[in-house]
């Protein structure tokens, strides 16, 4: 099992230094990927009890902020976790997303998901009611640039005569992993994606019992069945999963051994939210995390592994 970090989006700040500081940091003591969330345009909050990210949160934009780690890092893999597809121009996502593959020596994992902030949307001039069905032609569409030289593309929302992108990315394609929780994302991962991330979404029982009263045992299952139902062997949907710094230690040890047993192919540690006032303070959180998975068998080595 691959184990990553996320990178502290809302709370690490402006300075290209702390950037660079956290994912050097990353990659030396021994951490096999990076993820970045993603968010074009806050809102102002809608209702009193607004529980999303709002215009004072601060977002890095994902394959830009990518351009600049694959310069300064040599292994890491650069993940959006997830990039909110269906308000996106996909020809232009995957001119830019070939472009950091490139940079990055194919390091590149494309996550996308359909989003859920119909705000957003309506501030991007993208329409939320279509967003499922669109991310799907959006996602034919990226696989057909990044693989031709030249394409020919009808569909409901995009049309293409021959045309292509240059140059094209090292791998071919580029792994596109799917978010959401929803039975209807769960369908469409197990259909079109290379791989199901997880969000955050099931962190306390409460949340869990929301989604699905199985937990994630209970989601990984019914992906492994749609799977079977699309005719792929469920071994071929990577399945990932968060872990929060917020939480416990043996919180931490118990998801971890939980994510493992299910057949998790990646994890990611998660240390916003849990107040940690510097880029510094995420990096020691990582460290401590990484110490406590290494107890546990889940890496290998220490925190300079």
């Amino acid at each position: 099992m691959k184990v990553g970090v996320v990178f502290p989006q809302t709370e690490i700040g402006t300075s290209a230094a702390d950037i660079a500081a956290f994912a050097r940091a990353a990659e030396d003591m021994g951490y096999d990927h990076v993820v970045a969330y993603d968010h074009v345009l806050g809102v102002v909050p809608r209702s009193a009890d607004w529980k999303g990210y709002t215009y004072k949160d601060t977002f890095h934009e994902p394959l830009v902020l990518f351009g600049y780690l694959a310069a300064i890092t040599r292994r890491l893999e650069l993940a959006t976790g997830i990039l909110v597809l269906p308000q996106r121009d996909a020809r232009l996502v995957a001119k830019q997303a070939a472009e950091v593959d490139v940079l990055s020596g194919g390091r590149l994992r494309l996550g996308v998901g359909v989003g859920w902030n119909s705000a957003e949307f309506d501030a991007m001039g993208a329409d939320f009611r279509s967003r499922g069905a669109r991310a799907e032609e959006q996602v034919a569409l990226l696989r057909a640039l990044w693989t031709q030289e030249v394409v020919t593309f009808e569909g409901r929302w995009h049309r293409l005569v021959e045309a292509g992108i240059n140059p094209l990315p090292v791998r071919r394609p580029i792994p596109i992993w799917m978010g959401g929780e929803s039975d209807a994302a769960l369908r469409r991962t197990a259909r079109l994606a290379d791989g199901w991330m997880a969000g955050g979404t099931l962190r306390t029982p409460t949340a869990r019992l929301a989604r699905d009263p199985g937990g994630y045992p209970a989601m990984v299952a019914r992906l492994r069945e749609y799977a079977r139902e699309a005719g792929r062997p469920p071994a071929a949907v990577g399945l990932e999963r968060r872990i929060n710094a917020a939480d416990p230690p043996r919180e931490w040890a118990r998801a971890a051994a939980e994510w493992r047993a299910l057949g998790g192919t990646h994890l990611s540690v998660n240390t916003m939210r849990a107040g940690l006032g510097s880029a510094g303070a995420h990096i020691e959180a990582i460290r401590r995390i990484r110490e406590v998975l290494a107890q546990e068998g889940v890496v290998s080595g220490g925190a300079g592994a």
